[in-house]
């Protein structure tokens, strides 16, 4: 019989600086191809952390005071922000989100990391900065 796993609700750190709006989120022992974030034309924000066969292979669990995922977080963004252009980091089990600040409106989009290095992830939408081909 397959055991279903708790989501766990994360805090969230939020902050902004002149041209970003920031977010970060502790989300300890998962991959970064295990983590999406979805932004919502309207600001609202999904994180999901997506456990995948942790522990698979121990019989015996003999002290378990912490839990590793799955976690997942939705809250609503207070000022608009280029989602399709944020940058994404994931490392020592903390997740970072970087949005570009905008004027008028909120551009929706759904972030996915690649693995970059061992327990390492990082997506790159050139926030804060101009990108010429």
């Amino acid at each position: 019989m397959h055991e279903r796993v708790k989501l766990q609700h994360i805090p969230l750190k939020v902050y902004r600086s002149s041209d970003r709006l920031m977010i970060a989120t502790p989300m300890p022992g998962l991959q970064p191809e295990d983590i999406a974030i979805q932004v919502s034309e309207k600001g609202h924000v999904v994180i999901n952390g997506e456990l995948r066969g942790i522990l698979k292979d121990i019989k015996e669990l003999l002290i378990d005071e912490w839990s590793v995922g799955g976690y997942h977080r939705e809250f609503d963004l207070s000022l608009p922000v280029d989602a399709v252009h944020a940058n994404v980091n994931y490392g020592n089990g903390v997740l970072v989100i970087a949005f570009p600040l905008t004027a008028d409106k909120t551009t929706p989009a759904t972030l996915t990391l690649i693995h970059t290095g061992v327990d390492r992830g990082e997506r790159s939408g050139y926030a804060g900065h101009t990108h010429t081909n």
